[in-house]
């Protein structure tokens, strides 16, 4: 057993609000250890819609939401411009003007109306105000929409790879001495009589456990919180939300496009990144958030939805459903998308453990205003002077400058979407990866080419980007995730993480299994007749030749 360490607070669960929490406190001059059980952004964070978007529907119940979103989304920007990325979104009108009842051109009105309410908060994270779009203009934008539609409203909204901006506060916050250990999960509090001082942990992959004590134990575990909650002898009310994406092969369309589902429920269809994606569900859960996984009745709820308005997405290729656990306020008696999305920090002191604190709620886009609350509240909690948060000033790893990756390509000797694609994820430390390429051309290699993965990039991640296991590498540069589900590169890629962790072969095909099982559980629900048969010859191709 290691030796017990103190810190002045403990952070449980490494999603985005952790990492954020970690990121402020360390900053503002804290001692913080961040546990967290698998690796970061394993849960929601990295499951989400993958937007900073002030919440266009929550502006009738939750104003405030709305523009803390927008502010904090005009921050991300600042911090990671590399990271960020715009989707114009079409809402498109169901008749013609000349076929339009009266009660359907009161309907136009009050959309028009709503969005350009909406357009009040644009400035705030860098949005274009709304545009009226005629018949004629929408389907020049977007000709796979349905015929007969009565014209569009357009609205702004920024996109971002969640999963890295994860990372990139967790990076960040251990450069500010932060220590940060994934795997690793807590196991219990550390109490003396009605106090909380620490927390018991355990490495989930050497056995290692030990004690941390802390004057501050923050509960930031997501849809686990009620879990660790009633661990600790405490109660994280919650209603947990269920969401539900889909990812299409490639971009479907430049434009997002904002349909309705059977049941009347906002959905949409969004170029993300180099694909598609379509969501999101809204549905209670009361199952375990560790077996989470789409259905097949999921899958059809969502392609309808879309296909009410836009045909052609029967057309194409689904290559993953993919899911996560809202944690959003309890509330009884509203149906689960009319939930509020404000957030919620819990103090247990009441409850006989006092320095135990729980986060609840939020949203992705608001995560460094919540960081910097619950940071602030922590600071007095300790009894320490004021800090100012810094934290939307200082850019993260690789923000401080967006490099050209027409000119890196050239310079560099490599292709110029490889290098694209890496400035995206990486920022101006893509000169860092692409150094490692000009000292062993090798590293050259296009690991995948559906994502523009070079071997450069996997050796610079399983460096410097706290990669203990090969399924990290989904959530570090989109390893295996894309349409090939593996096939062009999930093998090479192992092979470079395990020269660099000093694997030996066993580690090698137990985390490539690993890496394929995981991809499986995401694939098998919308794998119609031909993917299957391509899904058996990838299962094939590593059975066979990598012996799993």
């Amino acid at each position: 057993m290691a030796e017990p360490a103190s810190y002045d607070v403990v952070v449980l669960g490494g999603g985005v609000n952790g990492a954020g929490v970690a990121r402020d406190c360390a900053m503002r001059g804290l001692s913080v250890l961040l546990l967290e059980r698998r690796d970061l952004a394993a849960g929601a964070s990295g499951a989400s819609s993958g937007m900073i978007h002030g919440g266009i529907r929550y502006m009738l119940s939750d104003r405030k939401v709305t523009e803390l979103a927008c502010r904090d989304a005009g921050f991300i920007r600042r911090i990671a411009p590399h990271l960020v990325f715009r989707i114009p979104f079409i809402m498109p009108f169901a008749s013609r003007a000349e076929e339009a009842t009266l009660l359907e051109r009161a309907a136009w009105y009050a959309t028009e109306v709503y969005v350009g309410t909406y357009d009040l908060y644009q400035p705030l994270k860098g949005g274009r105000p709304s545009t009226r779009l005629t018949p004629g203009e929408m389907y020049a934008l977007e000709p796979s929409l349905r015929p007969g539609l009565g014209g569009a409203v357009t609205l702004d909204e920024w996109g971002i790879d969640g999963q890295r901006l994860c990372l990139l506060n967790a990076l960040s916050a251990e450069s500010h001495g932060a220590r940060i250990r994934t795997w690793t999960e807590g196991t219990g509090v550390v109490r003396d009589g009605g106090r909380v001082v620490g927390v018991r942990w355990r490495d989930g992959l050497t056995g290692e456990h030990g004690e941390a004590r802390a004057a501050v134990v923050l509960n930031a575990t997501g849809a686990w919180s009620p879990l660790w909650g009633r661990r600790s002898g405490v109660e994280v009310p919650m209603r947990p939300g269920k969401g539900v994406h889909l990812s299409l092969d490639r971009r479907f369309s430049n434009y997002g496009i904002i349909c309705k589902a059977v049941d009347g429920r906002q959905m949409f269809l969004m170029p993300h990144e180099d694909e598609s994606i379509i969501g999101t569900t809204d549905d209670d859960y009361y199952g375990d958030p560790d077996d989470l996984e789409a259905t097949s009745d999921e899958v059809a709820y969502l392609l309808e939805g879309v296909e009410s308005l836009v045909p052609a997405v029967r057309r194409a290729r689904v290559t993953r459903a993919w899911c996560g656990v809202r944690t959003t306020l309890y509330e009884y008696g509203k149906v689960e998308d009319a939930l509020s999305r404000e957030h919620q920090l819990l103090d247990h002191a009441a409850e006989g453990a006092r320095g135990l604190f729980s986060f609840v709620g939020g949203k992705l886009a608001s995560y460094r205003a919540q960081s910097e609350e619950v940071t602030d509240h922590l600071l007095a909690f300790l009894g320490k002077a004021p800090r100012p948060c810094r934290t939307h000033e200082e850019p993260l790893p690789g923000g401080d400058e967006v490099p050209d990756p027409v000119e890196l390509a050239r310079r560099h000797g490599v292709g110029a979407g490889a290098a694209a694609r890496l400035v995206y994820r990486q920022g101006s430390r893509a000169r860092e990866v692409l150094a490692l390429a000009d000292e062993d051309p090798r590293l050259k290699l296009a690991v995948c080419r559906d994502e523009g993965i070079l071997a450069a990039e996997v050796v610079f991640v399983a460096r410097h980007e706290k990669v203990r296991r090969l399924q990290d590498l989904r959530r570090r540069c989109r390893l295996a995730i894309a349409g090939c589900g593996g096939l062009d590169c999930a093998r090479i890629g192992a092979q470079l993480v395990a020269h660099e962790l000093g694997w030996d072969a066993d580690q090698l095909r137990a985390e490539l299994a690993d890496l394929l099982e995981v991809n499986w559980r995401e694939r098998r629900t919308v794998l119609d007749g031909w993917q299957l048969a391509e899904e058996e010859l990838l299962r094939a191709v590593h059975r066979g030749l990598g012996g799993l």
